[in-house]
């Protein structure tokens, strides 16, 4: 490997013993925290299908807002070394799950529906084609073995 090598670390602790442990499916609860140093906690569990709180973050949630987090990164560091100056950036993104009979299942695709307001004067095709660099450039976007794609709206202010 070239190049420099970055490393993530993070505790998930479960939360979820309600007594009897994993005696019976239904004993215990999904709930956990996942911690990274001094960061605040993120309260987690399984998606509301799978028994979990749907008052917490689960997986699925977080994997979707990683593609979406890392895009808008990767893009507002590119207009702005491209002189278009982004005043606003809100993204709607969906992931597609697919589960199987057996209970196991993957991500089959992610759509990421970013919402830009560039400010007078910039390059709105320019701003356009940001995201393609961005999506080529997304380091988390590069890590999945399935379809990201993104269907910006550019609006000039």
């Amino acid at each position: 490997m070239s190049g420099k090598e970055h490393n993530y670390a993070v505790t998930v602790t479960w939360t979820g013993n309600q007594g009897t442990g994993t005696s019976a499916y239904r004993a215990y609860s999904r709930d956990h925290l996942i911690s990274a140093g001094d960061k605040p906690a993120i309260a987690g569990s399984s998606d509301p299908s799978f028994r979990g709180d749907p008052a917490r973050w689960n997986p699925e949630d977080l994997l979707v807002a990683s593609l979406s987090a890392c895009h808008k990164l990767w893009y507002l560091g590119l207009c702005a070394g491209a002189g278009v100056v982004v005043t606003d950036y809100e993204d709607r993104a969906e992931g597609w799950m697919v589960e199987e009979g057996s209970g196991a299942g993957q991500f089959t695709r992610v759509l990421l529906r970013p919402r830009v307001t560039v400010a007078p004067g910039s390059d709105v095709e320019k701003a356009r084609h940001l995201h393609h660099k961005a999506h080529e450039m997304c380091f988390i976007a590069r890590s999945v073995n399935f379809s990201v794609e993104a269907e910006p709206e550019i609006v000039a202010a």
